[in-house]
């Protein structure tokens, strides 16, 4: 049989997910539609406690969005003009995106050539060239836990004690991932995470939650999530935000924690067919030591550009869905120019000419999944 007779290869089947499901998740949505609590009803102060506990961490407040996320834990720590925080370079925008909002400068550092992390090294760098300018104030780290896989968290927090420096982590694609036996929720003073439907716990729609250890902090987010209110509606304390979660995401998103430790154990047996299928053609996801991926993204480093767009045309021909996460860097961004003090940061602007995400999602199938590793293999003459 021909490769163009196969059914195609969706890069992600919320619809495969959505239908197995099925009667749980229309059970759960048909309670909040019958209680008519569309805002932080029931649903919401379960779902908090639940993905407190799963992950180990004191406190949960749910949020609107992975970014506003972001955006309430620096809020609460009064980030803002003539602020430094830094970052990874190579991540999604909302990460840069947020400092900026609120006055204060992005700092971009650059990554781990193999985990695609914040570079240790270089960020004590970035910190010292800050500091010797004195133009900025440090204040904060955002660690990324990119693509599922844990930030060197014990290192980050390293630096930050020596440096008086708040810690947040962007667990946005992350959320289920673990580091020496525990879950990320607790590694840094605060984690932010997003249910972004595409993430390995997501919503159907946009959501997130923020974690702390702090009750002082969580009071706080609660407080700015919800216009900065007080004891009452009417009580208003501080400048804050409409960023609470919506009750039916939070149906979803508890009907979809019933099942999701097994999605993470799919997701990590689809990740080892594709390592024991691809670790001699070309360069696999490298592990950070102790730890367990969450798998939101499978990104494999191809030689250079041109046998990227043969790996994608191949790819694409084949009906097997793939995506480039992330074809730029931040600093290299329109959006982000000015914010940067030129600093070259050559991982992370070389990242983008050769990575490439294959599909992985607990709907995959082991022969889909050696389909798309047959087809990525032939692509480069294997």
């Amino acid at each position: 049989m021909n490769a163009e007779t196969f059914p195609p290869i969706p890069f992600l089947d919320l619809k495969a997910q959505q239908a197995r499901l099925g009667g749980r998740l229309r059970e759960r949505l048909d309670a909040v539609l019958a209680h008519g609590q569309y805002i932080l009803g029931p649903e919401v102060h379960e779902l908090e406690t639940r993905l407190a506990a799963f992950c180990g961490a004191a406190h949960c407040v749910s949020v609107s969005s992975g970014t506003d996320a972001l955006q309430i834990a620096l809020m609460a720590e009064e980030i803002g003009r003539g602020d430094a925080v830094f970052l990874p370079a190579f991540t999604y925008t909302a990460t840069a995106e947020v400092p900026l909002l609120l006055g204060a400068t992005p700092v971009f550092v650059d990554v781990d050539p193999r985990t695609f992390q914040i570079d240790l090294a270089g960020l004590e760098a970035r910190i010292a060239t800050v500091k010797r300018a004195g133009k900025l104030k440090p204040r904060a780290i955002i660690g990324v836990d990119l693509f599922g896989q844990p930030a060197d968290w014990a290192g980050i927090n390293a630096i930050a004690a020596q440096e008086g420096l708040f810690t947040l982590d962007d667990c946005a694609q992350s959320f289920g991932a673990a580091r020496s036996g525990a879950r990320l929720g607790k590694a840094a003073d605060a984690t932010a995470t997003s249910f972004f439907p595409s993430k390995p716990l997501g919503a159907y729609g946009d959501g997130g939650a923020l974690f702390t250890e702090s009750a002082a902090r969580a009071a706080l987010y609660r407080s700015l999530r919800t216009h900065g209110e007080g004891t009452t509606r009417y009580e208003v304390l501080r400048t804050g935000m409409n960023g609470r979660l919506d009750t039916l995401q939070a149906a979803v998103l508890l009907t979809k924690l019933e099942v999701f430790e097994a999605e993470l154990a799919r997701r990590e047996a689809i990740a080892q067919i594709y390592d024991a299928a691809l670790k001699d053609v070309l360069e696999i996801p490298a592990r950070m030591p102790d730890s367990q991926s969450a798998w939101a993204i499978y990104a494999v480093l191809l030689p250079d550009e041109a046998k990227r767009e043969a790996a994608k045309a191949a790819l694409a021909a084949a009906g097997i869905g793939h995506a480039v996460y992330y074809p730029r860097a931040l600093h290299q961004q329109p959006a982000y120019a000015g914010a940067h003090d030129g600093t070259p940061l050559p991982v992370a602007e070389g990242l983008g000419r050769r990575i490439l995400a294959l599909p992985i999602h607990p709907d995959l199938s082991d022969e889909q999944a050696r389909r798309v590793a047959a087809t990525l293999t032939r692509s480069l003459g294997g």
